[in-house]
């Protein structure tokens, strides 16, 4: 079961370089107190940092939880969208990213 701390950690190492050539993006995922990251991607490069750095395109807002359960798909992203168990500012950019991200 993949839990929130290896799914950032290993994010970059994941993303195929040739997938996200000349995108460019920044993702707030704040995941309470504790948990907040930072992904930026640039020039098909993709770096996590903790912390919200930066003016992010999107941000997703979500309990540990839920996220977990999104990645390890026993959460559907829509139901939680609709019962507001996770909001996204940016529904269009997510929607960009989330297969390179591994969130669908």
């Amino acid at each position: 079961m993949l839990n929130l701390q290896e799914f950032f950690d290993n994010l970059p190492s994941k993303v195929n370089a040739d997938a996200v050539a000349g995108m460019s993006s920044v993702f707030h995922f704040d995941i309470g107190p504790d948990a907040q990251y930072t992904l930026s991607l640039k020039d098909g490069k993709l770096s996590v940092d903790p912390g919200l750095i930066g003016e992010p395109s999107c941000k997703v807002t979500s309990s540990k939880e839920t996220l977990e359960g999104l990645l390890n798909k026993s959460i559907n992203p829509m139901m939680a969208m609709m019962t507001g168990k996770i909001k996204i500012s940016n529904p269009g950019e997510m929607m960009k990213y989330a297969k390179i991200f591994g969130l669908m």
